[in-house]
């Protein structure tokens, strides 16, 4: 009966272990791969700001003042600490600086268990250009973390023919270059704006533009955005077709082939009964001038100033 017991008890230990085998997480050090639900694409996502010669740190070492204060990077990418020496931090991130210092205070006796903290307050020799449709193009100091408003706003906003869209190249050696539209879906900068590293190179793009001439209230060229406009849009920018307009019209596009020409129903557009094309940077739509209407029009203001005539005629 004893066996028996011991038998169970003993089976029961081994299946335990089996079940926690089974459901133990890996190892530290062993990355997960993540389900595709859980991923994301962030336009703000930029790689770690690496230190360069020339920049400002500040190093705090935790009760202990002597070992804390303002370093510049030199020329070597070192920094000299009071105590310790030179230390190379060029191509490091804050982080890990933090570590090196650390463990050059552990290795050479000057404290047991150091805690230092590193701040960069100054990038002076890795400022960010901006080019483009801004007010002011040039090179910026970059200091603390910043984003692409901030920039655009010490390059004096954008000029009045920007887009609102913005390449940002990063100088790190990918050369990664990343799309921000700062229009925002719901028309605000905020939602889409994306923090600038170092050295990166922000791009102000033009705005597109379409052309609408002929019979219509306000013919001329409009700034679209990089959404584009439609025709009943782009005619609604004119100020509408006039009375004595065609019911046809014609958009012309320069294409690799050289100008196409496409007919346009635009009563039947504006009517909902045929689709509203999108138009593309450069695009021309032509709205003619119906003769029949414009000689309909002129007879009819010819009889009603006639009319006025005789009444006023009648009264004298």
């Amino acid at each position: 009966m004893l066996r028996s017991c011991q038998r169970s008890l003993w089976c029961r230990t081994a299946l335990l272990a089996a079940l926690c085998l089974t459901t133990t997480p890996p190892a530290t050090g062993q990355t997960q791969q993540p389900s595709p639900a859980s991923t994301s694409h962030n336009v703000g996502a930029a790689p770690p700001i690496r230190i360069d010669a020339g920049d400002l740190l500040e190093i705090a070492t935790f009760d202990t003042p002597e070992l804390s204060g303002k370093f510049r990077v030199d020329s070597r990418g070192n920094v000299t600490l009071p105590v310790g020496g030179a230390v190379p931090v060029q191509g490091l991130t804050a982080e890990q600086v933090d570590t090196v210092i650390e463990r050059l205070l552990r290795d050479r006796d000057i404290l047991k268990n150091p805690h230092v903290t590193v701040l960069v307050l100054e990038y002076a020799t890795q400022g960010v250009t901006v080019l483009g449709e801004v007010k002011a193009p040039g090179v910026y100091p970059m200091e603390g973390q910043h984003g692409v408003l901030d920039f655009i706003s010490m390059a004096g906003g954008f000029s009045s023919s920007a887009s609102k869209v913005v390449n940002i190249t990063h100088k790190s050696p990918s050369w990664d270059t990343i799309t921000v539209n700062l229009a925002g879906a719901h028309g605000g900068g905020l939602e889409n704006d994306a923090a600038v590293q170092p050295g990166d190179r922000l791009v102000a793009l033009r705005a597109g533009v379409v052309y609408v001439i002929g019979d219509v209230g306000k013919p001329g060229g409009f700034l679209v955005d990089s959404n584009g406009v439609t025709v009943v849009q782009a005619l609604a920018l004119a100020q509408g077709m006039n009375r004595t307009a065609k019911s046809n019209g014609m958009l012309i596009r320069n294409t690799s082939k050289g100008r196409e020409q496409i007919e346009l129903a635009l009563n039947r557009i504006l009517a909902n009964k045929a689709p509203d094309p999108r138009l593309e940077d450069g695009d021309i739509v032509y709205v003619p001038l119906s003769g029949a209407k414009d000689w309909t029009n002129k007879g009819v203001s010819a009889a009603m100033q006639m009319a006025v005539g005789m009444v006023i005629y009648g009264h004298y």
